[in-house]
């Protein structure tokens, strides 16, 4: 077995790193920039091995794409190779994606006239896509799953001859994904609208050829700022950040202000992320529905620090990579942290000694070992499967390195 034996010195986090990308702009730019001919120059693109599966799909030209564990290109995909007239796709991944279920995004696409066959259950992976026109313009679907169903349709709808109009159901999950589609829609030019629980995306046929440069990654910045709420001093520069972002998980500043005590200084595209000395930490509790993504890396900088809190709006994360939540409350306990979890939720409850050396897994899961990763700073630990987080931020152990020291 592989794993990453971490022991580190908690009295001075500090140093510079350059963090790639976001993965959510860059594989939104890939695909509006795979139907629009390639008119857009899209620079600092995430180097994640999510966004790579992406474009290979798109340079493939056999039936069948393999896109391993890649859920956002399982997601878009679906949508993208659906309207590709007179194209049979066999779309398919590994035993975890064939586990995930697609069957609401499949029955949106139908609903507008989409042909599309599960190869081996109904409602999961592989699908058989059968390119064409589709006709329909009007999609009625639940707003409390996977943003990424929603933003898979929101980005073909430019090149449908009437558009899209989607009514969202119940309360909105993940809504600053949502809005980040819409917005890096406008910034190219296409016609789209977002009021209320409706969405509207006009017809387009072209756009300008134009660059856009992708924003480095806030999901991935989260995990440097667990390394400054629980290290003893810190000093972090974080670059090609801006106060000014249409990245949900952005919220990372406040959470971390407000209940670990980090502060974060903007500075020309760039951010400085130091303790403040005078913090006095409080137990508390915090709806995440709008941040999932970071919810790993908050539970386990509590833990750290022996914080209690309650996480709640987090029903996504048992369709993730991995059961996160499961996960989560599993690794949880080997770092001393006892937590209740439900369906949508995880309490840390209680906080006993951590088990010497303790090995975390990561179940093929990036955000499992980047997230526990901060807690070295505590005791030492050991992640499984090291080479997870190259689903998302392929230079990350490098980086972490950097700006810690050895015990």
């Amino acid at each position: 077995m592989n794993a990453l034996f971490l022991h580190k010195d908690p009295e001075n986090v500090a140093g510079e790193i350059e963090i790639s990308g976001s993965k959510s702009e860059s594989n939104r730019l890939r695909v509006l920039n795979q139907l629009f001919n390639q008119q857009i120059d899209i620079q600092n693109l995430s180097d994640s091995s999510d966004t790579k599966y992406l474009q290979n799909a798109f340079n493939n030209q056999k039936k069948e794409i393999y896109i391993h564990n890649a859920g956002t290109a399982m997601r878009f995909l679906t949508g993208y190779f659906a309207i590709q007239e007179g194209k049979e796709t066999m779309l398919t991944g590994s035993a975890r994606m064939k586990e995930r279920p697609i069957g609401i995004l499949v029955e949106a696409l139908r609903s507008i006239g989409a042909e599309i066959d599960y190869v081996e259950n109904k409602g999961f992976p592989p699908l058989l896509i059968h390119g064409k026109k589709l006709t329909g313009n009007k999609i009625s679907l639940p707003a409390n799953v996977s943003s990424q169903f929603i933003t898979a349709l929101i980005l073909i709808a430019p090149k449908l001859e009437n558009g899209l109009e989607i009514e969202l159901k119940d309360k909105i999950t993940s809504l600053p994904y949502l809005k980040m589609t819409i917005e890096l829609m406008k910034r190219i030019g296409v016609r789209a609208e977002f009021s209320g629980q409706i969405i509207r995306v006009y017809p387009q046929g072209r756009i300008r050829r134009q660059t856009i440069v992708v924003e480095s990654d806030w999901s991935s910045a989260s995990y440097f700022y667990s390394l400054a709420a629980i290290a003893h001093n810190a000093n972090i520069q974080l670059k090609h950040f801006n106060q000014k972002t249409i990245q949900g998980d952005a919220e990372i500043v406040r959470i971390y202000r407000e209940h670990f005590g980090v502060e974060t200084e903007f500075r020309e595209g760039r951010i400085l992320l130091m303790k403040n000395e005078n913090f006095i930490p409080r137990n508390f509790e915090l709806d995440m529905n709008d941040t999932p993504d970071i919810a790993q890396t908050v539970a386990v900088s509590c833990a750290a620090l022996r914080i209690y809190c309650k996480l709640t709006g987090l029903e996504t994360l048992k369709l993730k990579e991995a059961d996160r939540l499961s996960a989560l409350g599993n690794e949880l306990v080997k770092i001393g942290a006892l937590s209740e979890v439900t369906n949508d939720s995880l309490e840390l409850t209680e906080f006993r000694t951590p088990e010497k050396n303790a090995l975390i897994y990561t179940y093929d899961d990036h955000r499992m070992a980047m997230s526990f990763a901060p807690f070295s700073l505590v005791e030492a630990i050991e992640i499984e499967n090291p080479e997870v987080v190259e689903k998302s931020y392929l230079n990350f152990w490098e980086d972490f390195h950097s700006v810690t020291r050895d015990f």
